[in-house]
């Protein structure tokens, strides 16, 4: 069985994401993926770990603190066991092995001698059979620990042990603090309203998604109203959602937010019949998309994608498959091919000074204190009739607001993307709430109804911020209907090509593809594939403002919108003095160059970034890890500004802000 790498993390499955949590939750849609986070509940830090991923018939947990998951606890010779790692490789000439851990404890699970077990599979069957461990130690400058067994002596005993999993009994486990939670242990409890003591449901699962652990409850089948049947609630075990866990009692006792608990309970689902016929729908369209997306990857020689659908439990086989069909091929090939051919990345300022003869034409300039005052000086002023104009389009929802969340700009900011957290992410959501506060003084609707379509796009951990920002202010007047969250684009990471004639797609995991962000480039093709440009057609949208969420963007502006319409340009740009670069962007595109430009990748330019990545490569049948030294790879990263390559440059117009 060859080896599994879960040094790396592991992925995360597909969410459906809770609107109603302050914090950012994440909800599993179509599979369960084993997780582990240990968690201080007096402090609520996480520590996010390395886990095991494969499951087995056998009473198998993982060793962690909250936010790791166990398997069915099945009796197997009386005993119950803990994953505390898995065997990679081996180590020397003297027998012994190298072990990555999924432990919480391992100086006391790889140093301590003693007994251990090892859960192998042989010709399908899983074995689980008694070592002695002699001794170990940390591997260096590795992830890794080295330990050896009694009677394994030889590099020969010594392989026939690579691929285990090393599990410990479970009457071992360390003893936790007060307010800590071994999860495995939370399976099976009752959760109960602690104002009015009703019976909510079981707790039959838990993940970790981010920043919190979610249990997954299964709802008591009480109301004849409802059909229960495969729903289920999920409840953030946070302290003031959870406050009260007794362990004794076998009952949590919640005090859930208003429409938590009935947000995952569907009240018009169709007959058995209706719901299996479309299950087999979708189950089918996604064998299509994964069937072609297979034949792509071997086009493109880049078939070392499949190897990850051959072994591994089904959960990580869902999940690479997930990924292998979300792949879009049409912007990765362009952006490979225009990667290839140098050139200088985007520069707006240079942008403009190398075409200011033409540009010049039509351009105005204002200060940034008039601008924000939205008003003008009666009739008399010149820029009245544009901001009476643009403001009749917003009111007339003839036109359209998409703002994105930049990741960069939070680094740069010196907050964290990676355990993100509300206190983290916190003047990044108080900039979202002055933004649309400001548009509502823009277009003088405090009290009123706005039905400009608005669309969101941002990383997907954070996305729940800023749903729960709008719940809160309840959308700040926007119809609700016409927003959506979109998750940022991404593309495969690619390996610099030195010696080899191609690039090839990195891994993090068999079962994880690396990559990143597009970069803003790639909203075109997100909004194309989402079917958002459909949408806003329908609606008749005339023009789209997309911006950066930094300090200096207004969305929503009367006045800009009025510039541009007047101009009839396809594209105009807000240009800022002190512009910070490609990461701050203030546009109007119209519908019309937007329809044109989705049907003309051809016209993005891609850079290709280099950067260092940690990946698992397979050599000789074994999956080893990568640590690279110097940058090994490029992020293929497209500018929002190329796609002023299919725009002329006498249909743009700038709005030069000073000050």
């Amino acid at each position: 069985m060859p080896p599994r790498p879960s040094l790396l993390s592991p992925p995360s499955p597909p969410l459906s994401l809770l609107p109603l949590s302050r914090t950012p939750l994440w909800i599993p849609s179509s599979f369960r993926l084993p997780t582990k986070t240990p968690f201080d509940s007096s402090s609520r830090r996480f520590r996010p770990v390395s886990l095991p991923v494969f499951s087995s018939g056998a009473p198998v947990v993982a060793e962690a603190a909250i936010g790791s998951r166990g398997v069915e606890e099945e009796e197997v010779e009386g005993s119950k066991f803990l994953e505390v790692g898995y065997i990679s490789t081996t180590h020397g000439i003297r027998g012994e092995l190298r072990v990555v851990s999924s432990t919480d404890f391992p100086e006391l699970r790889f140093f301590k001698p003693g007994r251990r077990w090892l859960r192998t599979r042989i010709l399908g069957k899983e074995i689980i059979s008694e070592v002695e461990l002699t001794g170990g130690r940390s591997h260096p400058g590795k992830k890794c620990w080295i330990i050896s067994f009694s009677g394994i002596d030889t590099v020969d005993k010594a392989k026939q042990m690579v691929g285990s999993t090393l599990l410990v009994s479970e009457e071992d486990r360390p003893e936790l603090e007060e307010g800590e939670f071994y999860t495995h242990d939370l399976v099976g409890m009752k959760v109960v309203l602690k104002e009015t003591g009703r019976l909510v449901g079981t707790v039959i699962n838990v993940f970790n998604y981010g920043a919190d652990d979610l249990l997954e409850v299964m709802p008591e089948s009480s109301k004849p109203d409802l059909s229960y049947h495969g729903s289920h609630v999920w409840v953030p075990f946070v302290e003031a959602i959870v406050p009260d866990v007794d362990m004794d009692k076998r009952e949590m006792r919640i005090t859930p937010p208003r429409g938590l608990l009935e947000l995952n309970l569907r009240s018009d689902v169709g007959s058995k019949k209706e719901r299996r016929q479309l299950e087999w729908k979708e189950k089918k369209k996604s064998q299509r998309r994964l069937i072609a997306a297979k034949k792509k990857l071997i086009e493109m020689d880049q078939k070392h994608l499949l190897e990850g659908l051959r072994f591994g439990d089904k959960a990580q086989k869902s999940w690479l498959a997930k990924q292998i069909a979300e792949i879009d091929f049409k912007l990765l090939q362009r952006a490979m091919e225009s990667s290839s051919i140098p050139h200088d990345r985007h520069n707006l300022s240079e942008f403009i000074d190398a075409n200011s003869a033409v540009l010049l034409k039509n351009t105005m300039r204002l200060s940034h204190k008039y601008l924000m005052r939205n008003e003008s000086e009666g009739r008399n002023d010149s820029n009245y009739e544009l901001h009476e104009q643009g403001l009749q389009l917003l009111l007339d929802s003839k036109a359209a607001i998409i703002l994105v969340v930049n990741n960069k700009d939070i680094l740069e900011r010196g907050f964290e993307t990676d355990n993100v957290c509300v206190g983290r992410h916190e003047p990044m959501v108080n900039r979202f709430e002055e933004l649309l506060l400001d548009c509502k003084r823009f277009l003088k609707v405090e009290e009123q109804v706005i039905s400009i379509p608005l669309v969101i796009v941002c990383p997907d951990h954070e996305i729940q911020l800023y749903k729960d920002c709008l719940s809160d202010n309840e959308y700040f007047g926007i119809v609700n209907q016409k927003v959506w969250f979109l998750e940022e684009r991404k593309l495969p990471i690619i390996s610099t090509s030195t010696d080899q004639k191609r690039n090839k797609i990195l891994l993090k995991s068999p079962w994880e593809i690396l990559q990143a962000p597009t970069g803003c480039g790639g909203l075109l093709s997100l909004l194309t594939s989402h079917k958002v440009v459909d949408d806003l057609n329908e609606m008749g949208i005339e023009y789209v403002q997309v911006c950066s969420l930094d300090d200096r963007s207004t969305i929503g502006h009367p006045l800009f919108v009025g510039f541009v319409s007047s101009h009839g340009a396809d594209a105009g740009i807000k240009f800022m003095e002190g512009n910070k670069g490609n990461d701050e962007f203030d546009l109007i595109f119209s519908m019309r160059f937007i329809n044109s430009i989705s049907k003309q990748f051809d016209k993005l330019q891609f850079c290709a970034v280099p950067e260092r990545h940690v990946h698992v490569e397979q050599v000789e049948n074994e999956w080893i890890t990568v640590h690279p030294d110097k940058p090994n790879s490029y992020h293929l990263h497209c500018s929002i500004y190329s796609a002023f390559n299919g725009c002329p440059l006498d249909s743009i117009c700038i709005m030069h802000v000073m000050g």
